[in-house]
């Protein structure tokens, strides 16, 4: 393994085949993310979306939900460490901002949400009540489909969706076991919930 990661260090320093060798192999790990859930009726109207995609292009079904937060798999701290967040913080509004896509599959076509203080300090209660905090960067948006699409179809697509909530209000906390970086249908369908709270959950 030293050897073959020798050889792709030499070819990438002297241009050689550039594109295929240079690609050194991202490591792979568990990981806790937490997710903000949205309230009803938006709720429905989003898992009614990724229903409807993930009927059409053959994607996976998962719940609609915004990542706030992404940590080391500690699962004996999950549910202390979701207790404190939930109970620190009221259902928390944030600002629909426009249908996006990328060509990064776990951000396939998505909903992008304005970033505020309730957010942010969610963001950070979390951060300081996990085990071995990471340096997640919190960029909040909601995603509708995780499948690999040309451009044309990304672009068609975020045009064609309208949002009908100007705000979405968000109340509860999900802790999800998943692997990190997703990259394919089976990972999203091994995501597992470890634990889930209502916001403003005092005494839970």
């Amino acid at each position: 393994m030293r050897e073959i990661l020798k050889e792709i260090l030499l070819n990438c320093r002297s241009g050689v085949n550039r594109r295929l060798f240079c690609a050194l192999p991202v490591s792979r790990r568990t990981v806790i993310a937490h997710w903000l859930i949205p309230a009803e009726p938006a709720r429905r109207f989003f898992q009614d979306l990724i229903n409807d995609l993930a009927r059409r292009y053959d994607a996976p079904v998962f719940g609609p939900h915004v990542t706030i937060y992404v940590g080391a798999d500690s699962t004996d701290a999950v549910n202390a460490t979701l207790s404190k967040a939930a109970r620190d913080c009221e259902p928390i509004a944030l600002q629909a901002l426009e249908v996006s896509h990328s060509d990064e599959f776990i951000k396939t076509l998505f909903v992008e949400f304005g970033l505020n203080s309730k957010l942010r300090q969610l963001n950070q209660a979390i951060r300081g009540a996990a085990q071995n905090p990471s340096g997640y960067d919190l960029k909040p948006h909601l995603s509708l489909i995780y499948k690999r699409m040309s451009v044309q179809t990304r672009r068609h697509l975020a045009r064609s969706i309208e949002v009908p909530f100007p705000e979405v209000t968000f109340d509860s906390l999900k802790a999800v076991r998943c692997v990190s970086p997703t990259r394919n249908r089976a990972d999203v369908e091994a995501w597992r919930v470890m634990s889930e709270k209502p916001l403003g959950s005092i005494g839970v």
